[in-house]
C-alpha cells in the first residue's frame, strides 16, 4: 500500500473527528493525525506548535472558495497564536469539503437509488463556452488564418442544438493545442515589441545629451513600458506626456522664431555694413573732391560753399550710422527677449520632467520614483545598519466602489487615502503608488512591530475621516502587509513578502494588517 500524502491524512483526520463526534481541539486533531500517519502520539505541550500547524494548513487542499477562505483564517490564527481561531477555522473548513468517490462509503444515503451518468451538456453551458471563446479571441490576434478557421468552426458547432459531445471534445482538444501556440506567439510578440520600444527610448535619450527634460520623458515611457502593464498606468503617462509634448512644441516654435530673428538681424547687419561701406566710400570721394576744390580756391568766398557740402555730407553720414545702430540694438533686444523666453520654457520642461516620477492623481511617487527611493533607503540601511520596514496596502472592495459610485469617486478615494497617509507619516517616510489601488510605504528606522502599528494607526485615522460622493458619505478601508528588510535581501524581495502578507490579510477578512 502506498504511503498516504499529507493532504489525504488531513482530510481523513477531519472525517474521523466528525465520525467519532470529538471536539476539534488541537490535541484531538494531533492524536488522530499521528495515528493515521503511523507516528507516535506526542502530547501537545507548550509552546504553541506554530510550525506544525503551518505544515498542516499548507497540506489542506483548497478546492472551493470556502476552503480557501478558511485556510486563510487558519493561517491568520496561527500567526496570532490563537487556539480558538484555529479551532473555528478547522471546523468551518470541514463543512466546505466536497464529496469524492472515496466518500461514498461513508455517506451511502447521499448515493442515488439508480445509476446515473454525468449530466448532459446543456445548450446554455455550450453557449457560455462559445461566449468565452469569442471574448478571448481579440487577445489572440487574427494573424493565424488556420487558428481563425478553427475558432469559427468551433463556435458554429457550439451553437448547434444537439451537438455531438465526442466531436466537440475532439474539436476542443485541437483548439486548445492551437491556442497554446497562438498565446505563446502573442506573448513573444509583446515581449519583443517592449524590447524594441526600450531600445527606441534609450536611443532618443542618448541622442539628446543637453535636453534634460527629454531624459525625464524617456524615463517615464520606459517605466510605463515595463511589465506588468495596466491601462491606468498607461493613461497616467499619456496625460503627463501630453503636457510635455505641448510645452515641447511651444519651445520648438520659439526656437525656430529665435533662429529666424537671428538670421534677420545678421542679414540687416550685413546690409547696414554694406550701406555704411557705400556711404563711407561716397563720403571719402566727396571729401577728396572738396579737398581739391579747397586747394584750387583763391578766396574765402570760393571755400564757403565747399565747407557747407562737407558739413552736410558729415551730418548725413552720422544720421545713417545712428539709424543703423538703433535698428541693430532693437533687434538685439528682441533676440535677448526670445532667448530668455526659451530659457523659461526649458525650465518648465525640466519641472514637468521631474513630475514624471510622481503620480499625477495622488501626488505620491510612481513606480520609477519608488525604485529610486528604495535604492536610496537601501544604501542608508547598509551604511547605518538600521531597520527598514516596507508596507504594501490595497484598498478593500475598490472595484465595487468604482462600479457603484463611478471611476471619478474611485479617483477621489485614492487621493483621500494618499492625503490621510501623508498626514500620518513622518517626514522621513515615503509614499508611492504601486498599482491601481495599491500603495507602498517605506518606513526607515522601523522594526516590524512598529511598522504594523503604523499601518494600524493609519486604518484608525481612515475610520475617523470620510469623504462625500454627492450626498453619500464614503468610508474606505484597506488590507496591508508589512515586511522588515532582512540581511542581504533586496528591496523588491521585501515588497514581494509584504505583498504576500497583504493577500493573507485579504483572505482573513480584509481591513487587517499582517506581518510578513
Amino acid at each position: 500500500m502506498s504511503e498516504k500524502k499529507p493532504f489525504e491524512i488531513a482530510r481523513e483526520t477531519l472525517k474521523q473527528l466528525t465520525t467519532q463526534k470529538l471536539v476539534p481541539t488541537p490535541a484531538n486533531y494531533q492524536a488522530i493525525y499521528n495515528s493515521i500517519a503511523g507516528v507516535p502520539v506526542v502530547p501537545l505541550v507548550p509552546p504553541f506548535p506554530a510550525d506544525t500547524l503551518r505544515d498542516i494548513a499548507k497540506s489542506l487542499p483548497v478546492k472551493t472558495p470556502g476552503q480557501q477562505k478558511q485556510r486563510g483564517l487558519l493561517e491568520y490564527a496561527i500567526d496570532r497564536l490563537n487556539w480558538d481561531g484555529v479551532k473555528t477555522a478547522l471546523v468551518a473548513y470541514g463543512s466546505f469539503s466536497p464529496l469524492t468517490a472515496s466518500d461514498d462509503s461513508a455517506a451511502p444515503a447521499a448515493k442515488p437509488a439508480t445509476g446515473v451518468g454525468a449530466p448532459a451538456l446543456t445548450n446554455e453551458f455550450l453557449g457560455q463556452m462559445g461566449l468565452l471563446i469569442e471574448h478571448t479571441q481579440p487577445a489572440l490576434g487574427t494573424d493565424d488564418e488556420r487558428f481563425g478557421e478553427l475558432t469559427k468552426n468551433l463556435l458554429i458547432a457550439l451553437k448547434q442544438s444537439g451537438a455531438d459531445v465526442f466531436a466537440l471534445k475532439t474539436m476542443l482538444v485541437n483548439y486548445s493545442d492551437r491556442v497554446s501556440f497562438v498565446a505563446e506567439d502573442q506573448a513573444e510578440i509583446k515581449k519583443t515589441l517592449l524590447k524594441l520600444l526600450h531600445l527606441v527610448f534609450e536611443n532618443i535619450a542618448e541622442l539628446s545629451l543637453d535636453e534634460q527634460w527629454l531624459h525625464g520623458q524617456m524615463e517615464a515611457l520606459m517605466s510605463a513600458a515595463t511589465p506588468p502593464l495596466t491601462l491606468r498606468r498607461l493613461d497616467d503617462v499619456e496625460r503627463r506626456l501630453k503636457d510635455v509634448i505641448f510645452k515641447q512644441k511651444d519651445a520648438k516654435e520659439r526656437a525656430v522664431q529665435a533662429q529666424n530673428e537671428m538670421r534677420e538681424m545678421l542679414a540687416m547687419f550685413i546690409d547696414r555694413l554694406s550701406d555704411m561701406a557705400k556711404s563711407t566710400g561716397s563720403f571719402h570721394e566727396k571729401l577728396e573732391e572738396n579737398a581739391r576744390q579747397i586747394e584750387q580756391a583763391k578766396s574765402l568766398a570760393e571755400i564757403a560753399p565747399v565747407l557747407k557740402e562737407v558739413v552736410s555730407a558729415t551730418r548725413n553720414m552720422a544720421a545713417q550710422s545712428k539709424t543703423s545702430s538703433e535698428e541693430l540694438q532693437t533687434m538685439r533686444a528682441k533676440a535677448d527677449q526670445t532667448d530668455a523666453e526659451l530659457v523659461k520654457l526649458h525650465q518648465e520642461l525640466d519641472r514637468v520632467s521631474t513630475q514624471a516620477r510622481h503620480d499625477p492623481l495622488t501626488g505620491a511617487l510612481n513606480r520609477k520614483g519608488l525604485d529610486e527611493a528604495v535604492e536610496r533607503e537601501m544604501s542608508s540601511v547598509r551604511r547605518k545598519e538600521t531597520p527598514l520596514c516596507v508596507a504594501l496596502l490595497d484598498i478593500d472592495n475598490f472595484k465595487k466602489l468604482n462600479d457603484t459610485l463611478g471611476h471619478a469617486t474611485g479617483d477621489v478615494a485614492l487621493t483621500h487615502l494618499a492625503t490621510v497617509a501623508r498626514e500620518c507619516m513622518r517626514p522621513q517616510d515615503t509614499l508611492a503608488r504601486y498599482g491601481g489601488e495599491e500603495f507602498v510605504l517605506l518606513l526607515p528606522d522601523t522594526q516590524l512591530e512598529k511598522g504594523i502599528e503604523a499601518m494600524t494607526r493609519l486604518q484608525r485615522e481612515l475610520t475617523k475621516k470620510f469623504f462625500l460622493a454627492g450626498t453619500e458619505k464614503v468610508l474606505i478601508t484597506f488590507s496591508a502587509g508589512v515586511a522588515q528588510l532582512s540581511a542581504d535581501e533586496s528591496g523588491a524581495d521585501a515588497i514581494k513578502r509584504a505583498d504576500k502578507a497583504m493577500y493573507l490579510a485579504k483572505r482573513a477578512g480584509k481591513n487587517r494588517v499582517v506581518g510578513g
